[in-house]
């Protein structure tokens, strides 16, 4: 699987080829083509950009070097994307989709070249020749609508501010992309387990040593070391991890609701399947009416799960008014 990035600014992303993306692709398992967009200029200045027709601010990227650049990299069968500000917002559904697409999926629309034939390398219904997203990184006021056009460009955004050049943007979506793919990470579940992926927001983490003590040389007051000893909750020390699993399940729960609550709402309406614990958890945080109206988005199992939940804490009452 390969990943195009055409950009006139190819040293911004040596990063990629560090960490865990960079042994990925020493690996086999990904590879990044990062072309020089200006190479392709046929300006004996190398110059990408002009004026735009009708006035206005800023330098608009001409068509020329884009379409030479694009074609170099056979785009006219690849998924093509442009990281521009007016582009849908990358978020989970899209990086899962476009992770699929590497993998073999098929492609969900058009993304070849309109070279005058009314048939295109790939469309909706079958799948590309080749699984690679190439990734255009504008710059200046953006680009000429006619590259966008004839290479059926998606524009994405990562989210509603503005930055210099799309290579940041890029470096965003190829990380959030390239980690779902298997092999990349170390853990084969650790991507769709961690934050958002999973509906929620990550529970809190610690680590090594139980007990922190401040400063270089360990001396903090009294207070400060209190509060460093009680800051690791007992039952990740505890060895249960049925009640481990539990109390990070609260936590993201509440961390949600509070952090994002549009998350959150998503999350109560479309969730995995859950168990009579985290019901039962969610029964608590969410109070009486939020939790009727969640109860309504429950799959036939969890529904079952509820009413039997329910029917034991009726006759639990009965026993006790007895």
């Amino acid at each position: 699987m390969k990943i195009n990035i055409l950009t006139i600014f190819p040293e911004m992303f040596k990063p990629l080829k560090e960490s865990m993306l960079g042994r990925a692709e020493e690996n086999g398992i990904i590879e990044f083509n990062i072309v020089d967009v200006r190479a392709f200029s046929q300006d004996k200045h190398k110059k990408t950009d002009d004026y735009p027709f009708g006035g206005g601010q800023g330098l608009v990227f001409m068509p020329q070097p884009a379409f030479d650049a694009l074609e170099s990299v056979g785009a006219e069968s690849t998924r093509n994307i442009y990281m521009s500000p007016r582009g849908k917002v990358l978020d989970m559904a899209l990086a899962l989709e476009l992770a699929e697409y590497l993998q073999g999926g098929a492609a969900k629309r058009g993304v070849a070249r309109n070279s005058g034939s009314a048939e295109k390398n790939c469309d909706a219904a079958k799948t590309c020749d080749s699984n690679a997203l190439t990734i255009f990184c504008g710059h200046y006021e953006g680009i000429d609508q006619r590259i966008i056009d004839a290479w059926d460009m998606e524009e994405v955004s990562i989210g509603d501010y503005i930055l210099t050049g799309g290579e940041l943007a890029a470096m965003v979506l190829i990380d959030a992309v390239a980690r779902l793919v298997p092999g990349v990470l170390g853990d084969e579940n650790s991507a769709l387990d961690e934050s958002i992926y999973s509906g929620l927001l990550e529970y809190p983490q610690y680590t090594q040593p139980r007990t922190y003590k401040c400063g270089s040389d360990n001396a903090c007051d009294s207070a400060q070391e209190v509060a460093y000893t009680e800051t690791v909750p007992d039952v990740l020390l505890s060895g249960n991890h049925k009640e481990i699993e539990l109390w990070r399940f609260r936590e993201s729960v509440r961390l949600t609701k509070e952090r994002r609550p549009d998350i959150f709402k998503s999350f109560l309406k479309s969730h995995r399947e859950l168990g009579k614990d985290e019901i039962l958890v969610l029964r608590e945080e969410l109070g009486k009416k939020d939790f009727d109206t969640f109860s309504k988005h429950l799959s036939d199992k969890e529904s079952k799960t509820l009413a039997k939940i329910l029917e034991k804490e009726r006759k639990k009452a009965n026993i006790s008014k007895k």
